[in-house]
C-alpha cells in the first residue's frame, strides 16, 4: 500500500523531518489506524522517490516516541496505543481557537463545547463492575442467527427504503402489546415510534419539545447522558432530590418562579440510586405536571428486571391527561449494538414527531426489525427475560453477601431490589479517585455516582454494575476492592 504523503524539496525543513509530521498526522486524524500495517523502509522510500535513509531515519523518529512499532518478520505497524499526551490532546478546544469556531460553528455546537459534552471511555480491567451491559454469553445466539436466516432467504424487501416514518407496523404492534401486559402502558400501536434507542427518543424530544433557556426539573442524582442531550440543547436544568421512594414531588415546588416544560424520571429503577417511585408518589407527579401544564418524560430503560416486589404500572398507564412521554430500549434485555428503542406518545404528537424522525434518519435497518418482531411474537423474548431475571438476581445477591461479608456497617447498599446495578455508599477517608485508581492497579474498574450529580460535592458513592460478571469475578472483585479500603 503506497501513502500520499507531500514532500517540498525547496524549503528548509529536512525531509526525514517533513515526512515525520505527515506520517504522525496521518496517525493523529484516523489516516492510519491502530495496529495497521504501514510501508517498508525500502517500499516508501521507492514510493516517494527519496532515499531510505530519509525514511529510516523518520521511523526511528517515530519508533522512539511511540507511534509505530516493528514486528521481526512481519513489518511495520502503528502502534495500538498511542503516547499519553496525545491522549490528552484537546480538539475540540483547538477549534474554539480556530476561525471556524469563531464564525461558523451553531449555537447547538457551542452548547457541546461549553458543556464539555465528549464521547464516554472506560478504563480496561479484567474485572470490571461497569454497568449497563448484559450477559453477552447467554444470549440465544443460534435462534437469533435462525431468524435472521429466514428473513434473509424468504425475500429482499428488507433492502429497500422503508414506507412508515413509525418503523416497522407489526414490530410497533408487538411492542404495544408487550408494554400493555408487562408494564401495563396503555397505547395503540399507532402511539408507539421505533427510535435508534433511547439517546434518539431524548434528542427528538428535546428538538420538538425544548427552546433554549426552558426548564426542564430531572432526578438529582441522575442519568447523565440525559443530562448532556439537555445541556446541548440549551435547556435550564433544575435539579430534584430523590430519597428511598424516588422523586420527592414537593421539591418542584422549590421553582414556583420558573415554567417548567419537562420533567425527566426513571420511575422503575431511579438511575443511580435503584429507588422505585412508589405509587402515591406517581399520582402525585401526574397531577403536578396536570396542573402546571408539563409533560413528563418517563424513562423505563430496566424495568423487566424486578426481584422480589410486585411490579407498579407505568406513569404513563396511570396518566388520564396525554402528559407522558414513554421510553424504553432493547439494549438491555438484549444486546447494546442492536440500537432499538421505543417511544410511546401522546396521539396529538404523533405527526410531528413522525416528521421529525424521517428528516433525522428515515429509518432503523428494516432487517432487524423483522427479527426482532418473530422473536417478540414467537415468546422467545418473554422466556429469555425470564432467564436472565433469574441469573442476575443471583449476581445480585452473590454481590450484597460478598459487600456485607467484606465490609459489614461501613457501607449503605441503594436499590438492590431492581434493575442491572446497585449503588453502595463507603464510609472511608480516601478519595474517590484514589479508591478508583487503587482499584484499577489490581484489575477492578469502578465508577464513581459523583458525576451523576448535578447539584452539590457528594463523594463516596458508587455504582456497581454486576450483569456481564460471573459470581467468581464479583467475589473476587470485591476482595480486591477490600485490600484498599481496609488497608
Amino acid at each position: 500500500m503506497d501513502l500520499a504523503i507531500a514532500l517540498d524539496n525547496h524549503i528548509d525543513v529536512p525531509l526525514h523531518q517533513q515526512l515525520y509530521e505527515e506520517i504522525r498526522k496521518a496517525i493523529l486524524n484516523g489516516r492510519l489506524l491502530p495496529n495497521q500495517r504501514i510501508p517498508s523502509t525500502r517500499k516508501l522510500s521507492k514510493s516517494l522517490g527519496i532515499s531510505r535513509t530519509t525514511v529510516t531515519t523518520c521511523y526511528e523518529q517515530l519508533f522512539s516516541e511511540g507511534y509505530i512499532r516493528t514486528i521481526i518478520g512481519s513489518g511495520t505497524y502503528v502502534c495500538t496505543q498511542l503516547p499519553d499526551d496525545l491522549l490528552h490532546s484537546a480538539p475540540i478546544e483547538s477549534i474554539q481557537k480556530s476561525a471556524l469556531g469563531q464564525s461558523s460553528l451553531s449555537e447547538y455546537a457551542a452548547s457541546l463545547i461549553k458543556n464539555d459534552v465528549l464521547i464516554n471511555t472506560e478504563p480496561q480491567a479484567s474485572i470490571n463492575f461497569r454497568y449497563g451491559r448484559p450477559a453477552f454469553e447467554l444470549f440465544p445466539m443460534q435462534l437469533w442467527r435462525k431468524l435472521l436466516s429466514r428473513h434473509c432467504r424468504s425475500d429482499c424487501h428488507w433492502l429497500n427504503y422503508a414506507t412508515d416514518a413509525l418503523g416497522y407496523e407489526r414490530l410497533r404492534e408487538a411492542i404495544a402489546r408487550y408494554l400493555s401486559q408487562s408494564r401495563a402502558v396503555q397505547c395503540e400501536p399507532e402511539q408507539v415510534m421505533i427510535t435508534n434507542g433511547t439517546q434518539q427518543a431524548l434528542y427528538l424530544v428535546m428538538r420538538l419539545l425544548i427552546n433554549p433557556g426552558d426548564a426542564i426539573a430531572l432526578e438529582d442524582p441522575g442519568y447523565l447522558s440525559a443530562r448532556r442531550i439537555f445541556l446541548a440543547q440549551g435547556a435550564k436544568l433544575l435539579p430534584v432530590p430523590v430519597d428511598e421512594s424516588g422523586l420527592i414531588v414537593r421539591e418542584l415546588e422549590n421553582y414556583r418562579g420558573e415554567h417548567i416544560k419537562l420533567i425527566y424520571v426513571t420511575p422503575s429503577h431511579q438511575f443511580p440510586t435503584g429507588a422505585i417511585l412508589s405509587l402515591s408518589r406517581r399520582l402525585e407527579l401526574l397531577a403536578w405536571a396536570h396542573s402546571h401544564q408539563a409533560m413528563i418524560i418517563e424513562d423505563d430503560y430496566d424495568s423487566e428486571y424486578r426481584y422480589g416486589d410486585r411490579p407498579i404500572p407505568a406513569l404513563q398507564g396511570l396518566d388520564k391527561s396525554d402528559c407522558v412521554l414513554y421510553m424504553g430500549t432493547f439494549s438491555k434485555v438484549l444486546f447494546p449494538s442492536l440500537r432499538i428503542g421505543y417511544l410511546v406518545l401522546p396521539k396529538i404528537l404523533v405527526p410531528i414527531f413522525a416528521r421529525a424522525k424521517w428528516l433525522s434518519d428515515k429509518h432503523l435497518p428494516l432487517l432487524e426489525q423483522y427479527v426482532l418482531t418473530d422473536f417478540i411474537e414467537e415468546g422467545h423474548l418473554e422466556r429469555h427475560i425470564r432467564k436472565m431475571r433469574k441469573h442476575y438476581d443471583h449476581c445480585r445477591q452473590v454481590l450484597v453477601q460478598a459487600l456485607s461479608d467484606r465490609f459489614g456497617e461501613r457501607i449503605t447498599i441503594l436499590g438492590e431490589k431492581a434493575g442491572l446495578h446497585l449503588m453502595v455508599k463507603l464510609q472511608t477517608q480516601l478519595t474517590d479517585e484514589e479508591i478508583i485508581q487503587g482499584a484499577a492497579s489490581l484489575g477492578v474498574g469502578m465508577m464513581s455516582a459523583q458525576s451523576q450529580y448535578l447539584k452539590g460535592n457528594v463523594t463516596g458513592e458508587f455504582i456497581f454494575g454486576y450483569s456481564e460478571l460471573t459470581q467468581q469475578q464479583i467475589q473476587e472483585g470485591i476482595y480486591r476492592l477490600a485490600k484498599i479500603l481496609v488497608a
